[in-house]
């Protein structure tokens, strides 16, 4: 029997997935005929995007993520695990086909971010990040990170006010040192992992930013300038993560890539990035990212259209990258 040679990987914002009559953000729920709406709809999603692994973002209960898998034809029988479930907030999970060999939860940021001599008072990730090492069809065994960071949505202290001007800019502000600190434990872990090349890695999730903004390049790394010497451009690449969105829009006439909608802004916040050992350029790598896709359709700008986004439904895009491994290593 020949081995699977592609491999279809995806991330999934669920947006909110809870068991019915089950509290969350404060006072919202879910009815069960919505639930069970968007369980179907989550499933027909994911035969959709055809994936063999999927990362997701917004698991509450892992009950409801089982159930939802049952209702798939690809992914009934598939491994998960959630990072850290406490049934009050939202978390970061990661289904395969393939065998899970092992996982991690990573809680904290690994040190301390510091500005002009003060810490500053973030230690820990608003959403646990999730590793896990797979391993593919071929025997290659691949360490997939799932993660999502803080949104753009205004951090507000006691006493201000969501509607004043000032007090939301103040707000953003501290969102985005939040998602930057973040952003920075995360390419921690990742250094810890590229720089000694155990494993190709793949990182998948909601970073809340779209590929050129600053935090999302924080995560990256940024690519070498063209003007550097051979081998310091080595040692960057080495470390580089590259966003499946460029490498099909090298290959494309077009780009469409987006996958969420606010206040009539199409914004990609849902990105894959893979190792070089997933770049066609890459003489000595395991594979190549073949194709990407996002599954975007369902999306609604609100302010031309007078209707929302189902209950039910994702007010995010699904992305899945198509990788051919190589026949021969």
């Amino acid at each position: 029997m020949a081995t699977q040679r592609i491999i279809r990987i995806g991330t999934f914002n669920l947006f909110n997935l809870v068991l019915p009559e089950h509290q969350y953000h404060h006072d919202r729920q879910i009815d069960r005929r919505d639930y069970n709406r968007k369980l179907d709809w989550i499933a027909a999603q994911l035969d959709e995007m055809k994936a063999d692994i999927v990362g997701f973002q917004e698991v509450f209960h892992t009950e409801a993520l089982a159930e939802a898998l049952q209702r798939t034809h690809k992914l009934r029988t598939a491994s998960y695990v959630v990072a850290a479930p406490t049934g009050d907030q939202p978390r970061v999970a990661l289904v395969s086909r393939f065998p899970i060999k092992s996982h991690h939860v990573y809680e904290s940021c690994p040190s301390p971010l510091t500005f002009e001599g003060h810490q500053i008072p973030i230690k820990k990730f608003s959403r646990p990040v999730l590793k896990a090492t797979v391993e593919f069809p071929d025997g290659t065994e691949v360490d997939i990170f799932v993660t999502h960071l803080k949104s753009k949505r205004p951090s507000l202290e006691s006493g201000e006010n969501r509607t004043d001007p000032l007090d939301i800019a103040k707000g953003s502000a501290r969102a985005l040192i939040r998602r930057a600190t973040e952003a920075a434990g995360l390419r921690e872990i990742l250094l810890q992992e590229l720089q000694h090349k155990r494993r190709p890695v793949i990182l998948c999730g909601d970073v809340n930013d779209t590929g050129t903004a600053v935090t999302t390049q924080i995560i990256s790394g940024e690519p070498p300038h063209r003007k550097f010497p051979m081998e310091v451009k080595k040692t960057i690449w080495d470390v580089l993560l590259y966003h499946v969105k460029d490498i099909q829009a090298r290959q494309a006439l077009v780009d469409v890539y987006f996958t969420h909608i606010h206040n009539g802004f199409h914004e990609a916040l849902d990105h894959i990035m893979v190792s070089e050992e997933f770049v066609r350029e890459n003489r000595n790598g395991v594979g190549a990212v073949e194709y990407v896709r996002v599954f975007n359709d369902h999306l609604i700008d609100e302010t031309l259209m007078d209707e929302d986004i189902p209950v039910w439904a994702s007010d995010h895009g699904q992305v899945v990258a198509v990788i051919e491994m190589k026949k021969e290593r």
